[in-house]
């Protein structure tokens, strides 16, 4: 007789746990599962609070980091064979955190693409659309290149516009807001330091002939090859 997570898991597709801290987050990242990961299901958990609940200035509270180590404990419980968070801003929560199935900070995987994509010593513009998810990720992101041993360059801009039309789910001028952002920089890669950009990856990636890189697509990618093995 047999039983157990494994044989649960083999039973079913792999359910993927997105804990996002805002809406405007759900949508991309299911997208982007869909997209690279096709065969996982995916299981929306959301706290609406983690977001307007976090300083706008330094490290999480330890409250809210307790209450995220929740979330992920509730996603381990209910049978999640992967978990995914999906705001930036509590990323540093994963670090310490051991468990049985893949856990993911939100950029870990984009940043990591990025570096790829980028030249030694080449530049990489972080588009976000307010300043603390600006400044949480350019800093992670230079840690991730200091710790890779790149001379990749981070520059952050933000592009106020892009909030609202994000939150309005409107495409066209979450576009707009981001290439006029990058109009002035020049960059060999563009990264998008929230999942609410997401959407306005590829037509930004074509009007500027760069790569740009998203985390939901990086991270369903990187699922697929935890669980899978499959990395193409």
């Amino acid at each position: 007789m047999s039983g157990g997570r494994d044989d649960r898991a083999r039973d079913r597709a792999p359910r993927i746990a997105l804990i996002s801290a805002t809406p405007t987050a759900v949508a991309p990242a299911v997208a982007g599962l869909a997209e690279e990961f096709p065969a996982a299901e995916p299981w929306n958990l959301l706290d609406d609070r983690l977001l307007t609940d976090a300083p706008d200035h330094g490290p999480l509270p330890p409250r809210l980091v307790d209450r995220m180590r929740r979330l992920i404990g509730h996603a381990l419980a209910g049978g999640a064979d992967g978990v995914l968070l999906t705001c930036s801003l509590y990323g540093p929560v994963v670090d310490g955190i051991e468990t049985p199935v893949p856990l993911l900070a939100p950029d870990t995987a984009a940043f990591a693409q990025a570096l790829a994509l980028s030249p030694e010593s080449g530049g990489v513009l972080v588009l976000a659309s307010f300043e603390a998810a600006l400044r949480d990720t350019t800093a992670r992101f230079s840690a991730a290149a200091a710790a890779a041993g790149s001379a990749a360059e981070p520059v952050g801009v933000v592009a106020p516009d892009a909030f609202g039309a994000a939150r309005r789910e409107d495409p066209a001028a979450l576009f707009e807001a981001l290439r006029n952002a990058c109009a002035p920089h020049r960059a060999d890669v563009v990264l998008l330091a929230q999942y609410s950009l997401a959407p306005a990856a590829a037509p930004l990636s074509t009007a500027l002939g760069l790569p740009v890189v998203s985390g939901p697509r990086a991270a369903a990618v990187a699922l697929r090859s935890a669980l899978t093995g499959r990395s193409v």
